[in-house]
């Protein structure tokens, strides 16, 4: 932020690191597995395809018949096995059935125990997502004290600048917050 020369410069930054912030939290919270089926839980699983690493989105049709299970139609048929293998090595604790041309994928419930792992590992991750925006709050207030210190702003708009920075932190740490919540009830649920 060393070469931002404005205040509007210094927000429009922080609004654009803070969501990325966001969205590494919400793309964390998705590869989790709750017992409840849902596509990003494998969407991205790498398969070695003729030799290359492939997302499994990218081999396949991926959809949710009912909470419990995934289906997934390869559009290369001789897919199959290369997609069940992938599946089987993840650490996702799945057990793929292949039912000719498609793959079920049954999602079992969690025990008590993985409940509380990913509860624990949840919060970590929020946490995580606060400290990311706190260091983006902290980096735009010390560019705002540059300006101020090198004449270029006021320092009525210095401090300004940084009640609107803190207005964006607040926002975004709430957000987090009804992330959290969000995927912890989704844990619970039985």
């Amino acid at each position: 932020m060393q070469t931002l020369k404005s205040v509007k410069s210094i927000q429009d930054e922080v609004q654009s690191r803070m969501n990325k912030s966001l969205d590494a939290v919400r793309r964390e919270f998705q590869n989790l597995r709750t017992g409840r089926a849902n596509v990003a839980l494998i969407e991205n699983l790498e398969v070695l395809y003729y030799g290359s690493a492939t997302p499994l989105k990218g081999l396949a049709t991926l959809s949710i018949p009912d909470a419990k299970s995934i289906l997934i139609q390869p559009w290369d048929v001789n897919a199959v096995g290369d997609i069940e293998k992938a599946i089987k090595k993840s650490e996702l604790g799945l057990n793929p059935h292949v039912d000719g041309k498609i793959i079920r994928v049954p999602v079992p419930p969690l025990t008590e125990e993985r409940r509380n792992e990913i509860s624990k590992l949840i919060k970590k991750i929020a946490e995580e997502g606060r400290v990311s925006v706190r260091n983006v709050r902290h980096e735009a207030n010390e560019a705002a004290k540059r300006l101020e210190k090198e004449k270029l702003i006021t320092e009525d708009e210095m401090f300004k600048s940084q009640k609107e920075v803190q207005k964006l932190t607040d926002k975004s740490i709430e957000t987090i917050d009804q992330l959290l919540a969000r995927k912890e009830q989704e844990i619970r649920e039985v």
